[in-house]
């Protein structure tokens, strides 16, 4: 967000920790998906190397022990733990499913230095006919069954660059997925599959209704496949935090401290009613001076997220109407920066308006910097998901009022939207 100095990026499949895995015919790198988030405060910061996992023998720990007269038994009154945390697992796990991202390998072997560099350019026509082999994988999960389809919610950085994709099932079957849309956007895509494979479907929650400390669960395939339906505590850190991307957009993001890992990136990020309310999708792994973050993770809002999957199953892809302004929600600017920034409004809830672009939609009804959209369309706004949601139910073209307070005083702007 230019208002709040903070930078923040979505990092490629490619920057995520790499496995080498052996192809008869090509050079292949396996990757765990997830999106990266660069540092704060108008650093960089790049995803920290994962520590390896030492491979071991686990042994299972009794939860009670009584001592014999000459060894040691496990107790017959030991109680099965639960909770509600357990039952909203139960909930969603069987539409939980592992992505993976198929490539091709070449024809020919391409271990050559320069074929890592991408100077191969005479193994194009052998490419397209060599073996998938496994490029990168995330996780997604199954929100709908209609239309003989299994439609699935994830990343666009999962599936991105995919010369196929498939699902792997709770039960760990493999299927041919096929992508009905992606948004790099919002970085959401939405595959389908045959909808004899779906047992179980997930149901989306309101995210509106979070609260910073509410309890949630993250449920995906962290690693890859191999450690599928792993799901990961924690609580929301932030309901609404609003980042801006390394090319320019703007999002409202859920902060929570649940484990996300790479391979987490689509799975879903489920509340105490086992509802999905975000889609897990990036994480911050280091500040901008290369300090170690732990417990930053984010996830998109479940209100965008159905937003966004209905129009991409319906057109296949998203064209957006915007007002051409660069904003902050009121309610995230801190007290110390608000008389930094000259932001003088007493008001407590808004979106406050940074920049506005000269030949955007929103200048040529006459909005300024410094003005704080209060609703649209008469309906309230507090913050940027609401805009994005009033204004995506609109199409280009469409004419909308929005009410700022300027100086103290409201004004009406009628704005004919303009398309991205």
């Amino acid at each position: 967000m230019k208002g709040d100095n903070k930078k923040m990026e979505n990092k490629n499949m490619q920057n995520n920790e790499q496995v080498k895995t052996k192809s008869t015919k090509g050079f292949f790198v396996k990757t765990a998906a997830i999106g990266l988030v660069a540092g704060i405060l108008g650093g960089g910061a790049s995803y920290a190397a994962m520590n390896a996992i030492n491979n071991g023998s686990i042994t299972n720990q009794p939860t009670q022990t009584t001592v014999s007269n000459s060894s040691a038994q496990l107790s017959k009154t030991s109680a099965k733990n639960s909770s509600s945390m357990t039952t909203a697992y139960d909930d969603v796990k069987g539409a939980v499913v592992s992505v993976i991202n198929l490539k091709r390998s070449s024809g020919r072997s391409s271990s050559s230095i320069a074929s890592l560099f991408g100077n191969d350019d005479d193994n194009d026509s052998s490419s397209s006919n060599g073996k998938l082999s496994t490029y990168a994988e995330g996780s997604g999960v199954i929100y709908m069954k209609a239309n003989g389809k299994g439609y699935v919610v994830t990343n666009n950085h999962v599936v991105s660059g995919a010369d196929a994709v498939q699902v792997m099932l709770n039960n760990g079957k493999p299927v041919d997925a096929k992508v009905v849309g992606t948004d790099s956007t919002t970085d959401l895509a939405v595959l389908s599959i045959d909808a004899k494979y779906v047992t179980q479907t997930a149901e989306f929650g309101d995210s509106k209704s979070l609260v910073a400390g509410q309890t949630v669960i993250a449920v995906g395939s962290p690693l890859g496949s191999e450690y599928a339906s792993t799901v990961t505590q924690g609580i929301v850190s932030a309901p609404s935090r609003t980042i801006t991307t390394s090319s320019a957009n703007q999002q409202t993001v859920i902060q929570t401290d649940a484990a996300i890992n790479p391979g987490n990136s689509g799975g879903p990020l489920v509340n105490s009613a086992g509802q999905v309310v975000g889609i897990n999708s990036m994480k911050l792994a280091q500040s901008s001076d290369g300090t170690s973050v732990e417990g930053m993770g984010f996830a998109i809002p479940s209100n965008e997220v159905v937003t966004i999957v209905n129009q991409l199953v319906k057109n296949g892809k998203i064209t957006r109407p915007q007002l051409g302004v660069k904003v902050i929600t009121l309610g995230e600017i801190p007290e110390a920066y608000k008389a930094r920034l000259g932001i003088t409004t007493k008001l407590e809830s808004g979106i406050y308006v940074d920049s506005v672009t000269k030949t955007g939609a929103a200048a040529k009804a006459g909005m300024k910097a410094k003005d704080v959209i209060t609703k649209v369309d008469g309906k309230k706004v507090s913050d940027v998901a609401s805009l994005h949601s009033i204004l995506y139910s609109h199409k280009v073209g469409d004419t909308v009022t929005v009410t700022v307070n300027r100086d103290g005083k409201d004004v009406n702007l009628k704005v004919t939207l303009q398309g991205n």
